[in-house]
């Protein structure tokens, strides 16, 4: 199977710890680490992991860009760094060790230019065949189109494949308006696709299912944070909660989510065994300090939790 992720927006990742977070002093940090980010870019690392066969393709831009594709290519991820003239955004997250809370502090992005969306598209199909799992992941800069991924998906359309899509706002809504093969809103998320700003658990799976029935969605797997996940298909409504481990940090655990429901489906396993995968990967990288994604250990660890 021909698994591709597709990061239009991402971002190259720093983590630092301090003593402790003061207002109008010089705070010292170390530990300081880089590791390459967002949506997709974490997919293709955790399937990695997984070793499961996938092609990264993000946009890179200046030194930052670079860095980011020298820091995949150290984890040999088979990768294809799209060029764009904007330097790739930096994230940071940094830790107040007195309180151990962790600080995150996301930079936006920046815009892409007609003929660098006009190169994605035709990367996207000369990478595409029959067969395929495109997977795009990850938030659009308030400077991308809103409607980027409902091209993309109807670019490739007229060919059988699965496409996941893993984004949040008014970007997800937009993407509905096409079918796609799973989409992963948290409860928000939800609550927002279905006009409201809450929704009961009973209203929860009703709209999940109302998805599958108008043909928006074969999967739908909503996140309820530290509680696990439910996931909708036509073979019912399953839950997974989440074992009980230290959670160091959250960052990537949702992409890592997707790249365990994606090893999953590429295993040809059930619904019940696509969410409990999710999980399972998910939790494991919450178990990795600062932006650090699930070990092999973590994921074996978390498997026995769960059983």
């Amino acid at each position: 199977m021909n698994i591709i992720t597709l990061t239009v927006n991402p971002a190259l990742d720093k983590s630092a710890k301090v003593d402790q977070i003061k207002p109008d002093q010089k705070l010292k940090c170390h530990s300081i680490e880089y590791q390459a980010g967002g949506g997709g870019v974490n997919i293709s690392r955790v399937l990695n992991v997984l070793k499961v066969k996938n092609k990264c393709l993000f946009t890179a831009g200046g030194d930052t860009g670079l860095n980011l594709k020298n820091l995949l290519l150290k984890e040999n991820i088979n990768l294809t760094a799209i060029p764009v003239n904007a330097w790739t955004r930096e994230n940071l997250s940094v830790v107040d060790n007195q309180t151990q809370l962790q600080y995150r502090f996301g930079m936006p992005g920046n815009e892409l230019s007609t003929s660098e969306i006009a190169l994605i598209k035709t990367i996207i199909s000369d990478e595409i065949n029959e067969d395929s799992i495109l997977i795009l992941s990850g938030s659009l800069s308030e400077k991308m189109p809103i409607d980027l991924y409902v091209q993309l998906i109807k670019l490739v359309k007229k060919k059988n494949i699965k496409v996941i899509v893993d984004t949040s706002d008014k970007a997800l809504m937009e993407t509905l308006k096409e079918n796609v093969y799973l989409i992963k809103p948290n409860q928000k998320e939800l609550a927002q696709l279905a006009g409201k700003e809450f929704l009961s658990k009973k209203e929860q799976e009703a709209f999940a299912m109302k998805l599958l029935n108008s043909n928006r969605a074969k999967y739908v797997v909503v996140s309820l944070g530290a509680r696990g996940a439910f996931l909708a298909s036509s073979e019912g409504v399953f839950y997974k909660t989440t074992p009980s481990v230290k959670v160091k940090s959250t960052i990537g655990a949702g992409d890592s989510m997707v790249a365990g429901m994606v090893y999953a489906i590429e295993q040809g396993l059930s619904s019940e065994e696509i969410l409990k995968w999710g999980v399972v990967c998910g939790t494991a990288t919450t178990m990795s300090e600062g932006t650090n994604l699930a070990s092999m250990e973590s994921i074996n660890h978390v498997i026995e939790m769960i059983g």
